[in-house]
């Protein structure tokens, strides 16, 4: 692993030990995740990429996918403080951050308290987020960017890492909220959970009927989930490619000059800045777990899908004739020149 001597020697020394922690703990990983989890490798990898750079992951996929266990079995491996919400119609602002309550002190005195939400946390799970008003999705957004809460006109910190996975449902869309585009960009990746091969669904089935699980066991904290962001963000990462990144995401946006035609026929919004960031930060962390010293096209094409399948709009024709996201991200990747 080969990093550019730009701080002293001594951290220099420590830096090369965190990278080497985090490349011999991917496999141990795997193996932690792999008494609970059978199966959806990439999910894993996607989700761990997520973690490692800092960002915030949308998962989508039907119920009984094991979205709730695979994100508590990940938050048990880091030992970080996990936290689930379950979002409904009636959920109101209070419910996820917060709010003071009077108290009563031991001299007799009355004065208001700030009781902490389930949002001061170190993973949280959002399941069905887009089952709940934009008012209570807009305090969650705040508590994304800001990693903070408004509370009273007081900012409470949350802990650090802090790390939001959202869910949602993609078959039952009666009575849900879909989140506004604002909030959809902050989410790092779009994470798809699809269901099992039919070899692995045996597996968990024989699986779940039998023994108990077994344990997990943590294998890192939340200190080094933190040294992880800033050593990730080191990683070397050509200027080619960085520029390539740019020009993808530029390329799903109608209207603009060199856009191809089949997404001014298709699309109706395309990808902001956001998505060439994290396409650049995202391949700098699947090149670091996956024990290279950069990062190569092929880390960008494996992420084009998750970070942009939720940052395109496709319009009217496009449902008309039959084409969705998916099939504009692989048109995308396809008519781009290489670099």
């Amino acid at each position: 692993m080969s990093f550019q001597k730009t701080v002293g020697t001594a951290e220099f020394e420590n830096e090369r030990e965190i990278v080497e922690r985090l490349r011999a703990g991917r496999r141990r990983i795997g193996e932690e995740l792999a008494k609970v989890i059978v199966g959806q490798e990439d999910v894993i990898e996607q989700l761990l990429i997520t973690l490692f750079a800092g960002g915030h992951c949308l998962i989508t996929g039907a119920p009984g996918l094991a979205k709730t266990l695979l994100i508590k079995s990940i938050a048990q491996v880091f030992h970080l403080k996990f936290q689930r919400i379950q979002f409904t119609p009636d959920l109101m602002p209070a419910d996820i951050t917060g709010t003071e309550i009077l108290q009563e002190t031991q001299d007799g005195r009355r004065e208001l308290v700030f009781v902490k939400g389930p949002v001061f946390a170190n993973v949280l799970l959002a399941d069905e987020i887009n089952r709940t008003p934009p008012k209570t999705q807009a305090a969650l957004l705040e508590a994304m960017q800001e990693h903070q809460v408004t509370a009273a006109g007081e900012l409470h910190k949350l802990e650090e890492p802090f790390f939001v996975l959202a869910t949602q449902n993609p078959i039952e869309m009666e009575g849900t909220y879909p989140l506004p585009e604002a909030q959809l960009d902050r989410f790092m990746l779009n994470v798809v959970i699809d269901y099992l091969p039919h070899a692995d669904e045996v597996a968990v089935v024989e699986r779940t009927t039998a023994a108990e699980p077994q344990t997990i066991e943590p294998l890192f904290t939340g200190e080094d989930v933190l040294a992880f962001h800033d050593v990730i963000r080191r990683v070397p990462i050509a200027k080619d490619l960085i520029d390539y990144a740019v020009r993808l995401a530029a390329a799903s946006r109608p209207g603009r000059e060199g856009t191809p035609e089949f997404v001014n026929d298709w699309v109706s919004w395309g990808a902001g800045t956001r998505a060439s960031q994290y396409l650049v930060l995202g391949a700098k962390a699947r090149a670091l777990i996956n024990g290279r010293a950069h990062s190569t096209l092929d880390d960008i094409h494996k992420l084009a899908h998750p970070v942009l399948r939720h940052r395109i709009l496709v319009n009217y024709r496009a449902e008309a004739e039959g084409v969705t996201v998916e099939n504009v991200v692989d048109r995308l990747i396809e008519s781009l020149p290489r670099m």
